[in-house]
């Protein structure tokens, strides 16, 4: 659910950390990696360029330095796409990781939400600087949450000022009972039993909250749900065949599992199956390295947005990092060396850290790891760098 966007994440996963850390103590069953938390690194078979060898290492440094069991790359450019893996998908048996794996995606679930609430705004069923009064009459109210001076623009864009409801979910309380329901005007009200942490439209600030009432507004507007809506017009006419909007705890085959790592010396953890209300709009979506890549390409070339509602889309202000990292409606953006710029969106949920990027040339790049939380901050940036690389430098020979 979480984005790498600052103190926010860094936080929370600390939060997660000790709550597995409390997990091993009362007895949750746990998995050592074979031999050590160093696997050994193997390439999916493909033709491939000396120039990609950056990215090979970068996938070998995240299973053996940086200590994931399994990592995948999917590559896309113009002349098609190759899959690159190493380590593996399952501790016990071995198994190395599935080219063709389905797994979390966790906060890029909020760039299929976004593009379902703007099509509804090129629709003219939504309005992007309404109030989210105008479609969630009462929801938004108490300790100074006011959802009549909060855009859905704002929700989009994380300039809301709501405070997040990660920040306050137990997270002890998923680890102990992962295959939990979370209504999400339940997780809505939690976050707003806290002042906002600024006025709206003054800052940015990542909030899970609001994409959860995004989801709400689509399914007010609508009539369905949110899973049904994004399955019928980004799921179906792009012919996801491993992108799911899931209603239970289990992730469709071939999956890696998940894991998380308590602490360093601790056994890891087996967190496949939750239950994917606690992310929700927000975070709750399960997907594959091609389907990502598919669909951010078709985004990029505008097969899923009016023109109109593509340029809000990309219309950016700063996240104030010290990278230069800008967010619109839905995306992040930053800059490749050369001056050209990605698009996509990080994601972590339980069992699995993820990113996905694409340039509006039709390059893109989808990375997973099968271990968080608990993956160290290098996890995070040779991840970022791994994704950076396949966009930027020489990239594997296509497997159409």
């Amino acid at each position: 659910m979480m984005s790498r966007f600052g103190e926010h994440v860094t936080k929370h996963k600390r939060a997660l950390a000790s709550a597995l850390t409390l997990a091993v103590a009362i007895g949750v069953a746990g998995a050592t990696l074979p031999g050590s938390t160093a696997t050994t690194a193997t390439a999916a078979e493909s033709p491939t360029t000396t120039d990609d060898s950056r990215l090979h290492d970068l996938l070998r440094r995240l299973t053996t330095v940086d200590g994931a069991p399994g990592a995948l790359a999917e590559v896309r450019d113009q002349r098609g796409s190759t899959v690159l893996t190493s380590g593996v998908g399952n501790v016990r048996s071995e198994e190395p990781v599935h080219r063709d794996s389905r797994f979390r995606i966790g906060s890029m679930t909020k760039m299929f939400t976004a593009t379902a609430v703007l099509q509804l705004v090129g629709e003219r069923q939504v309005d992007l600087d309404a109030p989210v009064e105008r479609y969630l009459p009462g929801v938004v109210r108490g300790h100074g949450n006011d959802g009549r001076e909060i855009t859905v623009r704002q929700l989009l864009q994380h300039t809301s000022g709501l405070p997040d409801f990660l920040d306050y979910l137990k997270p002890q309380e998923v680890i102990e009972d992962p295959l939990a329901r979370h209504d999400p005007r339940d997780l809505v009200d939690t976050a707003l039993e806290h002042p906002p942490v600024f006025e709206p439209g003054s800052d940015w600030g990542y909030s899970n909250t609001g994409y959860l009432l995004a989801g709400m507004i689509i399914e007010r507007v609508t009539g369905h749900t949110y899973g049904e809506v994004i399955r019928e017009r980004i799921i179906e006419p792009l012919r996801l065949r491993e992108t799911f909007v899931p209603r239970d705890a289990e992730i469709p085959r071939p999956r890696p599992r998940g894991y998380a790592q308590p602490g360093e010396d601790a056994p890891l953890l087996d967190i496949t199956r939750v239950d994917p209300s606690v992310g929700g709009a927000a975070g709750g979506m399960i997907s594959s390295g091609t389907d990502v890549n598919r669909f951010l390409d078709a985004l990029l070339r505008g097969d899923l947005l009016r023109p109109a509602q593509l340029r809000e889309m990309m219309t950016t202000r700063s996240t104030g990092s010290a990278d230069g990292r800008a967010y619109g409606l839905g995306l992040e953006t930053r800059k490749l060396p050369g001056g050209d710029r990605y698009w996509g969106h990080t994601g972590d949920f339980l069992g699995y850290e993820t990113m996905a990027a694409a340039t509006v040339d039709g390059r893109g790049a989808t990375v997973m790891v099968n271990l968080g939380p608990g993956g160290s901050d290098a996890q995070s940036d040779d991840i970022e760098a791994a994704v950076r690389t396949a966009l930027s430098e020489g990239r594997p020979a296509a497997r159409r």
